[in-house]
């Protein structure tokens, strides 16, 4: 992917709808479909309001909720409002979310049409017992037959997510769903370890021990077998949860946000950021419609972070990441002539072409490393 392409802003739209709600997402959806039709009236309207946010856009990703669950009619209105009040470069990557049965041959073609060239698919796993406990409302045969259906439709910029870590799920279980999901090539997977959040029906039947997370030794023998499986098979991986089977099918728009460039959000809860500042929507559709109705915006918060915090944040960020941080940014922090050498011994940072980087032992405590030069 083009080195301009990767600097220019990300355009990301929430599309907060699910057929139903699996028990353990933290992302903010509804299952009240009649609220669709106000929803796009407003996003229209909202994005109105950022028409002068930007020159152009290298990426577009419509996620959610469940972005496929909206009809033609919305998603053709939605993409066809995008594309007369934005410019998106030529070769932008435009990724839509999806859940494997709204998938059909005409809704494929639909968003062929529309300029979609990447596709994300919400798999989670392809063990039959796995899936019904995770509540998903697909079944393995529509996973793999979902797959094939986007390759016939002509998409080469598939990613396949899968998670791991789930209560039941053996080793050998997620090395066959790891199995399955490479022998069809995608040119993108998603590793994700199944995380309870406070406020989740899941998060809830931990509580009253009504289901047993894995141990915290599982959970890292996990990641270390995924990074090992997936390597063996041509894959990089280029960040704490995902992999790549070349480097030009690295998640441009993801890529945005570890490397710190703007992007705007759009719709109930989404996100933005632009040089020093970013700001959020409210996380309700509700309130989304009403803060138009009487003349607001839908911003609910807005935050203007110091150099000392983007510094910070930096570091986190590109300690997610195989491409690290240059050393020379990585000196003007406390402890580097200390802790540096520790990190070193320990195999969980390496210098390589100045820059210092985690090794995968070093992802697997990502979030970990940077505290210690705090």
């Amino acid at each position: 992917m083009a080195a301009e392409i990767k600097l220019k802003p990300g355009l990301y739209i929430h599309i907060p709808f699910c057929i139903k709600k699996c028990p353990y997402c933290d992302f903010y959806s509804t299952a009240d479909s009649r609220l669709i039709p106000a929803w796009l009236d407003a996003v229209k309207r909202e994005i109105l309001l950022y028409r002068e946010y930007s020159s152009s856009f290298s990426t577009l990703y419509f996620g959610g909720g469940t972005p496929t669950v909206i009809n033609e009619h919305a998603m053709r209105e939605l993409v066809g409002f995008l594309h007369e009040n934005f410019t998106f470069l030529p070769g932008a990557e435009k990724t839509i979310e999806a859940n494997p049965n709204d998938l059909s041959r005409e809704n494929l073609k639909m968003l062929r049409d529309l300029g979609f060239n990447r596709i994300s698919l919400g798999v989670q796993s392809f063990d039959r017992e796995l899936l019904e406990f995770l509540e998903r409302r697909h079944t393995v045969y529509e996973a793999e037959q979902a797959i094939e259906l986007i390759r016939e439709a002509g998409f080469s910029n598939l990613n396949i997510d899968i998670m791991y870590a789930i209560p039941g799920q053996t080793r050998d279980k997620w090395i066959s769903t790891l199995s399955r999901a490479v022998s069809f090539k995608p040119e993108h997977v998603s590793c994700y370890q199944l995380t309870l959040k406070e406020g989740t029906p899941f998060w809830n039947l931990r509580k009253n021990s009504t289901i047993c997370m894995p141990e915290e030794t599982d959970e890292e023998a996990f990641f270390l077998e995924t990074a090992k499986f997936l390597k063996h098979r041509g894959y990089l991986h280029y960040e704490v949860s995902n992999f790549a089977r070349d480097m030009k099918y690295v998640s441009v728009h993801n890529s945005l946000y570890w490397k710190h460039h703007p992007y705007l959000g759009l719709g109930p809860a989404a996100h933005s950021f632009f040089n020093n500042t970013r700001w959020w929507n409210c996380k309700s559709v509700k309130q989304y419609l009403k803060s138009f109705e009487d003349g607001n915006t839908p911003v609910e918060g807005r935050e203007e972070l110091t150099d000392d915090q983007l510094r910070l944040e930096s570091l986190f960020l590109n300690f997610r990441t195989t491409g690290g941080m240059d050393i020379e940014s990585f000196q003007t922090f406390k402890r580097v002539g200390t802790v540096l050498p520790i990190l070193e011994k320990s195999n969980l940072v390496k210098i390589k072409d100045g820059r210092v980087v985690p090794t995968t032992k070093g992802l697997l405590v990502a979030d970990s490393i940077p505290c210690l030069f705090l």
